[in-house]
């Protein structure tokens, strides 16, 4: 890892902006909530399934990659079970040293046993807030309402968003398969969170190429980019190793809208050949506004920690550049102005600055 301990890149201050919360279970909290619903799995350990869900999620395909969530899923329908995994979901990523997270799921598939949709929020609310609290001030984690680009729902989950604006709820989301559902579906969803004056990104550009990345852009007005890694598609680079960028690629990055990248997850569905081959380090030196998060910490078996350790292994990181995607993140994120200033002015750059004046 170049020189930096496992112990001191856990204890760094980190910002996850791209994480879903049925994907990032503990495989023996499935276990248990599975067997009180009589809801069959592939493996009955905790360890057995792990090793499920990642080889089952190491396929290359995105659409074979969503299936591994039917399992996620079935466990988490009722209150008390989606509060229990938003609680230890905010103390795992506690004890990897996040200092702030957006969290993102659908509510729409929590209904399958009557649920309302206010009660699957309220229900992840009570998680977050149990875990906060556990944590003693060491982590802030918001919401982010997803709603399926495969379904009609997105109004509805974008009218729940503002609802719950003041209550945890930090902005909204939308995901499912790019491929024959183009984010202009959802324009009525997007046109009224601007007139809301509210936040949300857009999962784009990782199953499906720049045309995807335009329409969350220039059609949706997309604060930030789920993934955004086909940006790529739109820089050519010639044979004196000069960058040369498309007319949206520089727009992407004069703009500084965020790219919302997982690494490993992107290796996982196919959107990148191998973490040493992710476009994040072409990237990164352009001055795009990249930011690196997690996606399904189960399914991908990480964590913000191992994502950075990856890098650093990869591209020879240190302090500094994890500090810069750190701050990009803090940046980023949908919280008002001068919480963000905070936490990267009081938290985030004198733990930095330490370790610097150590080296």
């Amino acid at each position: 890892m170049t020189g930096l301990s496992h112990d001191l890149l856990v204890a760094a201050p980190k910002v996850l902006l791209h994480d879903h919360l049925d994907g990032g279970l503990r495989p023996q909290t499935i276990v248990e909530l599975a067997a009180e619903v009589g809801h069959a799995l592939p493996a009955g350990n905790a360890a057995d399934l792990a090793d499920w869900f990642a080889e089952a999620a190491d396929s290359g395909s995105l659409e074979r990659y969503l299936e591994t969530f039917a399992h996620t899923l079935a466990v988490m329908q009722t209150p008390e079970a989606i509060t229990r995994v938003a609680r230890e979901c905010v103390e795992d990523l506690a004890a990897d040293g996040v200092v702030y997270a957006e969290i993102r799921y659908a509510p729409e598939l929590h209904v399958s046993t009557g649920l309302a949709l206010e009660e699957v929020v309220a229900a992840v609310q009570r998680g977050f807030s149990e875990g906060m609290e556990a944590a003693g001030g060491r982590i802030v984690v918001r919401q982010l309402l997803t709603a399926m680009r495969q379904a009609a729902n997105s109004r509805e989950i974008a009218e729940l968003a503002i609802a719950w604006r003041d209550r945890g709820v930090a902005g909204f989301d939308i995901a499912g398969p790019e491929a024959g559902f183009p984010p202009t579906r959802f324009l009525d969803a997007f046109e009224y969170l601007q007139r809301e004056n509210f936040h949300f990104t857009i999962h784009a550009g990782e199953g499906f190429g720049l045309p995807s990345i335009w329409e969350a852009v220039q059609w949706c007005g997309a604060d930030r980019l789920g993934h955004g890694v086909r940006i790529v598609d739109d820089i050519t680079v010639d044979d004196a190793g000069v960058a040369h960028l498309g007319r949206l690629a520089s727009y992407v990055r004069d703009k500084r809208i965020p790219l919302e990248m997982c690494p490993s997850s992107n290796v996982q569905t196919g959107a990148a050949h191998s973490i040493a081959e992710h476009p994040i380090k072409q990237l990164a030196d352009l001055r795009f506004r990249v930011t690196v998060n997690t996606d399904n910490r189960l399914m991908s078996r990480t964590s913000l920690t191992k994502e950075f350790g990856l890098l650093a292994g990869a591209f020879g990181y240190g302090w500094r550049e994890i500090e810069w995607f750190t701050v990009n993140a803090m940046k980023s994120a949908f919280l008002p102005y001068d919480e963000r200033y905070r936490l990267i002015v009081d938290t985030i750059k004198p733990w930095y600055a330490d370790q610097a004046a150590r080296a």
